[in-house]
C-alpha cells in the first residue's frame, strides 16, 4: 500500500488517503500519529511501501495498525516532484472504494522507476497514458476520426480530445501533431526525446479536460520552477 496524501485530523491525528492493491483508494483516521510519542510518524509517508489494517463502517475508516513492507523509496529534485504529481492525479482521478489492481501496479513500478533518477520525463508520459487507458479514456492514436482510416505518418492531424485526431491543413493551429508524432507516442517510443516532448503537449491538455480543468498544485510548482532555471541560465 501507498500513502497518497495526509494532513492533520484533531490534536494529534491525521487523515490518510491510500492506495491500496485490493480495495483502492481509501481515507483513513491515524488516532495520534501527530503525538512526539507516537512509533507512526516517520513511517506514514508518501513512498514508504506500507503494511495497513484497518476497520472502516462508513466512508471513511478507522486504521488499527502500520508497519513498514519493504525499503523506503528515496525520490529527489524532479523525481520527487513527479512522485507527488503523481498522487495528485491518482487523488483526482480514483473514487474511493474502486480496485485497480492494475493502477496499483503501474504506479509501484512507475515509482521505482522515479527513485533511479532516470528517465524521469519519459516515465511521467508512459504513467499518464497507462492511467488513462486503464479509466477507459485512452487517447485515439491510431486512425483519423472523420474518415476512420490510419493516421498518415506525413499527414496533420489537430488532436480534439472529445472526437481524437482530424486532418488539418494548416500545421499551426493547437494541438496539430503530424501523424508520425501521434503514431509514436501510442508505440511509447520515449527513448526519444522528441516523442517525450510531444506527447507531453498532448497529455497535458487531455488530463486537464478529465480534471474539469483543474490545475494541478504539483504540475504548477514544476512548472514555477522550470522558468526559475530558465532565467538563472
Amino acid at each position: 500500500m501507498w500513502l497518497l496524501h495526509h494532513r492533520p485530523f484533531r490534536d494529534s491525528s491525521r487523515i490518510l488517503d491510500i492506495l491500496s492493491r485490493d480495495h483502492g483508494r481509501v481515507a483513513l483516521v491515524a488516532r495520534g500519529v501527530r503525538s512526539a510519542k507516537s512509533r507512526l510518524r516517520g513511517i506514514l509517508m508518501p513512498f514508504n511501501p506500507l503494511q495497513l489494517s484497518w476497520v472502516i463502517r462508513s466512508d471513511l475508516g478507522t486504521m488499527t495498525g502500520a508497519e513498514m513492507n519493504g525499503r523506503s523509496l528515496v525520490l529527489t529534485g524532479d523525481a520527487l516532484l513527479s512522485g507527488y504529481y503523481l498522487n495528485e492525479l491518482l487523488l483526482n482521478l480514483l473514487h474511493r472504494h474502486d480496485p485497480q489492481p492494475g493502477i496499483f501496479s503501474i504506479y509501484s513500478e512507475t515509482l521505482a522507476r522515479l527513485s533511479t533518477g532516470q528517465a524521469v520525463a519519459a516515465s511521467l508520459r508512459y504513467f499518464e497514458l497507462e492511467l488513462l487507458r486503464m479509466l477507459g479514456y485512452a487517447p485515439n492514436l491510431d486512425h483519423d476520426t472523420v474518415s476512420g482510416k490510419a493516421l498518415r505518418a506525413d499527414g496533420m492531424y489537430q488532436y480534439r480530445i472529445e472526437e481524437g485526431p482530424v486532418p488539418v491543413s494548416d500545421p499551426h493551429g493547437p494541438m496539430v501533431f503530424t501523424g508520425a508524432e501521434l503514431i509514436a507516442i501510442g508505440a511509447r517510443a520515449f527513448d526519444r526525446p522528441e516523442v517525450v516532448h510531444n506527447a507531453g503537449s498532448l497529455l497535458r491538455d487531455i488530463i486537464r479536460f478529465h480534471l474539469g480543468g483543474k490545475e494541478l498544485k504539483s504540475r504548477k510548482v514544476m512548472m514555477q520552477l522550470r522558468q526559475l532555471d530558465k532565467r538563472r541560465q
